[in-house]
């Protein structure tokens, strides 16, 4: 028995003995890689890796286990690109390792992949809004008596009328005209636009009695706020609206011209008088303090993603000096669970398009490094 326990320890100790003295896994061979770059990869990614058009990624000095994880990705139909996939179908273990690890051995681009002198989101909702002047007034606080101001109005709210008014669930024809020609990035902007801009308050309409008013605004201040001041951006604010406004909604409402199952269902025009008269002398207030900058956003990113980064448990990429189409493409991608990564799908989930075009003209600004 003693000798079979000795027998065996020495057979163990020489297995361990051989492991250890295996070669070690042979480093990525650089020149392969480059050789199989410049024949597959040349015609989209350049001579440099940093990509021939708009939306191609720049792969020039991303880290090579990011390359290698996003080449498995496409291998294995994770990540869906027809002519990736048919690549990588032809590359083994080898192939692969050697590629990521030429690109990750090139220099990034000297200069910002593009450089975007374009206007913010929120200039772009102000120039935007400049032909919505005429009935909405200056920074969409309404003179017109029965035209709603739009400044400091809940911005989900803003988007989800607008898209009322373009499918004719709310049957205005001058608004689906007006609405017609933008995108839904558009309205976007014009959203975050006008829930920035400061409302005026209204003096005491001549009809409405806003003491009385106010003890029927109780049933209203759960949703909308107190005093008519909202704090759920897909409820709108109606402190300080215009009161003729507030009243042919509110009997829309009742009519089922507008759709909604127990607003004003009981209520008397008078009633609906008092309300108005209420909410439109409330002090308002705007919805965003200030525009969501992208900066703020990429302060979350870049815990990840910054420079100096460099985690052996992150297969993160680089984001400075990357594609901005590309970039757009892939924060969409993670955003509707198309790209799948936990954690980029949490963190992209609240970003409209608006957020995500200035988050990729941001990064794609700043010097590759």
């Amino acid at each position: 028995m003693k000798w079979c326990f000795v027998a065996s320890t020495l057979m163990l100790l020489a297995s361990c003995s051989r492991e250890a003295n295996q070669p070690p896994e042979p480093a990525a061979d650089i020149g392969a890689g480059k050789a199989i770059a410049d024949t597959e990869c040349i015609d989209c990614h350049g001579a440099d890796g940093h990509g021939v058009a708009p939306g191609i990624p720049q792969l020039s000095a991303q880290p090579a286990d990011y390359l290698l994880a996003s080449l498995q990705a496409y291998q294995s139909g994770e990540r869906t690109h027809a002519a990736l996939r048919d690549l990588t179908n032809h590359m083994n273990d080898a192939d692969m390792v050697n590629v990521s690890a030429y690109y990750a051995s090139l220099s990034p681009p000297e200069q910002p992949a593009t450089i975007h002198d374009k206007m913010t989101s929120y200039e772009e909702g102000e120039q935007i809004a400049k032909a919505c002047v005429s009935c909405h007034g200056e920074s969409g606080n309404s003179v017109i008596a029965g035209i709603p101001s739009l400044a400091g109005q809940q911005p989900l709210y803003f988007i989800a009328a607008t898209q009322a008014y373009l499918t004719g669930i709310r049957d205005i024809e001058t608004m689906e005209k007006s609405l017609r020609g933008l995108s839904r990035t558009d309205i976007e902007k014009l959203a975050l636009y006008y829930a920035s801009q400061v409302p005026d308050a209204h003096q005491a309409p001549e009809n409405g009695d806003p003491e009385a008013g106010m003890v029927l605004s109780a049933q209203c201040g759960g949703c909308h706020g107190g005093g008519g001041v909202s704090h759920d951006a897909a409820t709108p604010s109606l402190a300080g609206q215009d009161p003729l406004y507030l009243a042919n909604a509110a009997k829309a409402y009742r009519g089922h011209v507008r759709h909604h199952d127990v607003m004003f269902a009981d209520k008397s025009d008078e009633d609906i008088a008092n309300i108005a008269a209420y909410y439109a002398i409330q002090q308002p207030r705007a919805a965003e303090d200030e525009p969501i900058s992208a900066a703020k956003l990429s302060r979350s990113c870049d815990r990840c993603h910054g420079p100096g980064i460099d985690s052996p448990n992150l297969a993160t990429p680089r984001l400075n000096g990357q594609d901005r189409d590309y970039l757009i493409m892939a924060l969409r991608a993670y955003r509707d669970d198309k790209r799948h990564s936990t954690t980029m799908h949490k963190m992209s989930l609240p970003y409209s398009d608006t957020m995500i075009e200035s988050l990729a003209t941001l990064y794609s600004s700043r010097e590759a490094r």
